[in-house]
């Protein structure tokens, strides 16, 4: 059976406003990087995304905050945006990302009609405290437990290329295997000169062997998606990423850099004779 591709797209629906001091993050207020800050952007406006994502074949669709992690003002907000959007665009799975949560909240967003959770691990815990001291790895990983025994669909996965080992990458593979996530986004880190870490020292080669590691050690994930970083880090060799193993991307525009146009991800497929995915297993 040929291989189809599950597309997803993210919406940044609260920007540039977390306190954390994740070194890999241009979302931090610390470190003052250029790139758009509001605290809510306007439910219509969201909808208007989640229309064009559906149009171009995404599946999923992702209501993303910036702050560590939910809080009352936050929940709120977030299942306003769930509730509005099934309702104008129900063809859609809907998934949130909004930092830490208690099973209490993540049940509520379940309610509000959020039905997968994605919360990445980043990194291994070995290496975490090099690239953030103001919460802990313990912390991602219990979220992603509570996001298990909430019944929501987990979605978690990591970044390459933030100075880490091959042993600390091996590391983070096997804690996602551990919790077993229906999906694994792979992303690769995308410098911003206003952040304190090196550009990201991985080279094409590095980067696909990366996507074929992570099928191998988490081979019952159903979709291993490339995510965030994708059109810097292969640029013309997009296409080989999925004979590596991966059969899920994300589609627009990332959190505060730009993807390259969603027609152009879909030409690529056609030419590839890989079909978009049309419903969620």
């Amino acid at each position: 059976m040929k291989e189809k591709i599950f597309l997803c797209s993210i919406c940044n629906i609260n920007s540039g406003t977390c306190k954390e001091d994740c070194k890999f993050c241009s979302q931090s207020v610390r470190y003052k990087a250029d790139i758009p800050r509001y605290k809510q952007k306007a439910i219509e406006d969201i909808i208007q995304e989640a229309k064009i994502a559906r149009d171009n074949g995404a599946l999923g669709f992702c209501l993303v905050t910036a702050d560590k992690g939910l809080n009352d003002k936050t929940l709120e907000f977030v299942c306003n945006t769930a509730k509005a959007v099934n309702k104008e665009v129900p063809e859609l799975r809907l998934i949130a990302c909004n930092g830490t949560a208690t099973l209490e909240q993540l049940h509520t967003l379940k309610e509000a009609g959020v039905k997968a959770y994605n919360h990445n691990l980043e990194t291994s815990k070995e290496f975490y405290p090099q690239i953030c001291t103001t919460h802990s790895w313990d912390e991602r990983y219990e979220t992603c437990q509570n996001v298990n025994k909430a019944g929501l669909i987990l979605i978690s996965g990591g970044i390459f290329g933030l100075g880490e080992s091959q042993e600390d990458r091996v590391s983070m593979l096997r804690s996602l295997e551990s919790l077993n996530p229906t999906s694994v986004p792979i992303n690769f880190y995308h410098h911003n000169e206003a952040l304190e870490l090196f550009p990201n020292p991985l080279d094409v080669e590095e980067a696909l062997d990366l996507i074929s590691l992570t099928r191998e050690m988490i081979p019952n994930a159903d979709r291993i998606m490339v995510a965030g970083g994708r059109e810097l880090m292969f640029g013309a060799r997009q296409e080989e990423i999925f004979s590596r193993g991966a059969n899920s991307i994300v589609i627009g525009n990332y959190l505060t850099t730009n993807g390259r146009a969603m027609s152009q991800d879909l030409q690529m497929l056609a030419a590839l004779d890989l079909d978009v995915a049309k419903k969620v297993n």
